[in-house]
């Protein structure tokens, strides 16, 4: 597996946050989805990486920079055939590598409470986050949680 910095341009990676997005709606009120569209991410505080398997795009993730010393996880999503297989453990070890090195002390995330997200919660909780108050501009959700974590 191969993760790379995307520039989001490319048609596999549209279509796989268009499935995000669309679960998250499927899933969650309108107002408790936070998933960012494909502009947002393009946002100059944001960078944000693919996996892939030689032309098969595994699945994505971003870091979002809040301040010097605190970033959240943003668009962590893996492509249907690839769940199961190791590639959300890759991608969130790659990213918290990446956070490190930018000198960020702390990880941040807001997932669903739904049990559609509960495998998200367990991969967070198995690697060191925590259940924590909502953080940046979050507000109390009984559609959210927040996690995070100290590098």
């Amino acid at each position: 597996m191969d993760i790379i910095k995307d520039d989001l341009k490319g048609s596999q990676i549209k279509a796989l946050l268009q499935e995000h997005l669309d679960d998250m709606y499927a899933t969650s009120p309108a107002e408790s989805v936070h998933a960012l569209d494909i502009e947002a991410l393009r946002q100059s505080n944001i960078e944000f990486w693919t996996a892939w398997r030689g032309e098969d795009l595994l699945g994505c993730i971003a870091l979002k920079a809040l301040d010097a010393k605190h970033a959240e996880i943003k668009s962590m999503r893996t492509s249907h055939q690839a769940r199961g297989k190791g590639v959300a453990k890759s991608l969130l070890a790659h990213l918290e590598k990446k956070a490190e090195q930018h000198g960020y002390a702390r990880l941040s995330l807001e997932t669903g409470t739904e049990d559609y997200f509960s495998a998200a919660r367990a991969l967070y909780l198995s690697h060191g986050f925590v259940e924590c108050e909502p953080f940046a501009d979050y507000v109390l959700d009984p559609n959210s949680t927040f996690m995070t974590k100290t590098l």
